[in-house]
């Protein structure tokens, strides 16, 4: 028996306005089935999740964390490994200001 796995996107939301997100991210976010979010991604890119989508928010505003960044990590191999498609939303540029290269 093979097993499925799912993906896992890491997007960055920019400076929040939904219409400076790349193609691929608007896609990402329209088919993923799980997105967890940093606080300070905006409401306005939030919005263009549809509501079907499990919408887990991590955390992550001014140093302080609500989930460790290992239980992050673990939940999207989790999500990934039970065949779910995975978008991990960071605000601004995740491989600039953000711990992406951990999440790699």
């Amino acid at each position: 028996m093979s097993v499925v796995w799912g993906k896992v996107y890491l997007v960055g939301a920019g400076p929040g306005d939904p219409d400076l997100l790349t193609l691929k991210a608007a896609r990402a976010l329209r088919q993923a089935d799980v997105v967890l979010h940093d606080d300070l991604v905006s409401q306005e890119i939030l919005a263009l999740i549809p509501r079907t989508v499990t919408l887990i928010s991590v955390g992550k505003r001014c140093g302080e964390k609500r989930v460790s960044q290992e239980e992050i990590n673990g939940m999207m191999v989790s999500y990934a490994a039970a065949g779910r498609q995975v978008v991990r939303l960071k605000s601004g540029d995740p491989m600039l200001f953000g711990r992406a290269g951990e999440e790699i």
